[in-house]
Formats: C-alpha cells, structure tokens, sequence
C-alpha cells in the first residue's frame, strides 16, 4: 500500500452517486488510501440509485463500507459532522479531495466559505493550503448562480469537471459511461488508470 497521504472522496447528495463509487474502487486499485465522507443525502441518493443501505453510526459504517469494497486500513470512512477528522485542519497537510458527485448546495457553500459540515470545512481546508480540489457538478440545466460559483471556485484554483462522457470513445454500457468520467478525475490527481482510450490511440485489445 503506498505511503502516500490519503485520497480524500466525498459523497453528497446530487445524482450520480455510481462516480465516487467508482472512482473510491479506482483509487483503491491504484494502491491509495483512501478517507471517505458521504453527505445524509449522499447516502439517500446511494440508496436510490445504487440498492446500497448504509446505516449507523461512524464506526459500524466504517466497517460495513470496508466489506463493501473488500478492504481494511486502505479506507477510512469519517462522519460528516466529525471535526476531529485530519481534513478538518491544515496541520494534516495540503491534501486532496475529490467531491463526486458535488450537489450545487454543496459547491455554493464551499465557493463562499461557509463550513457547516466535514466535506465543506475539508473542502475549504484544501483551497486555503493550496491543495488540490476537484468537483464533478451534477446539475443541468445551470443558472447564473450555479455557473458564478463553479468561476469563483474555479479562479481559487479548484478544479470543475462536470460529468460529460466523451462518445469517441464508442460506449457501449453504462459502465462505460461512467469510466471515462471517472478517468478524467484521476488524471486530475496523478493516478494512472486505463479506463479510457486517450483521443488520437489506437485501439490495440
């Protein structure tokens, strides 16, 4: 397992809860640790969409989500109301974090320095220690509200990835779909993947 400091993903409560699913499956192939924050409509949605009921408190979810992604020390999954958690100062660090799927409540908060929960104040302790933070708004179509917020963010040295799969690519599932979202994720943060051909390679499998 590297030793490198910990992905830090989070989960909230906008549709397209199957990419930060994915992208914690991902990182955790990939040899990243990994800490885990998933908003009450965060867990909602997962249930909605994905079949997945996660109850409980911190530390029976910690265990149940380590089952489901057939890990141990690799996750570490923290309450969205625990400000003990490391992401919680910049004393852990400059950081990365991943929101995916981020809510339009939630990047409004963040663009305006309002930390009223764990993935907020993580987020906001990312951008004041120059870290690297990456948002996949799910949201169409945008207002001006929306469209401020993700430029104000974007300025601060955020960085905005909405969920919009390329076709080159000749999808033929869902899944599919859903990869080529996640890869561009990953490529914001470094970590190799092949869960897309890049444009201009051929196909060779």
């Amino acid at each position: 397992m590297s030793e490198e400091n910990p992905v830090t993903v989070a989960i909230t409560g906008a549709s397209g809860s199957i990419y930060g699913l994915r992208l914690v499956e991902q990182l955790l192939a990939a040899s990243r640790r990994v800490n885990l924050l998933i908003s009450i409509p965060g867990f909602i949605v997962i249930k909605e969409e994905r079949g997945i009921d996660w109850q409980g408190d911190e530390a029976l979810l910690n265990k149940k989500i380590r089952e489901h992604f057939g890990v141990a020390e690799e996750l570490t999954y923290y309450d969205n109301k625990n400000f003990f958690s490391p992401m919680a100062s910049g004393s852990a660090g400059r950081g990365t974090m991943l929101i995916a799927p981020c809510s339009m409540g939630t990047l409004g908060r963040i663009a305006n320095g309002m930390s009223g929960n764990l993935i907020e104040r993580a987020a906001d302790v990312v951008l004041k220690e120059r870290g690297t933070l990456v948002l996949l708004p799910r949201e169409t179509p945008l207002n001006d509200i929306h469209l401020e917020n993700m430029l104000k963010l974007s300025r601060m040295g955020a960085r905005i990835v909405p969920a919009m799969p390329a076709f080159y690519q000749k999808p033929e599932t869902m899944e599919d779909l859903v990869d080529f979202v996640v890869g561009k994720l990953l490529d914001q943060i470094a970590v190799e993947h092949k869960l897309f051909r890049p444009w201009g390679v051929d196909r060779t499998d």
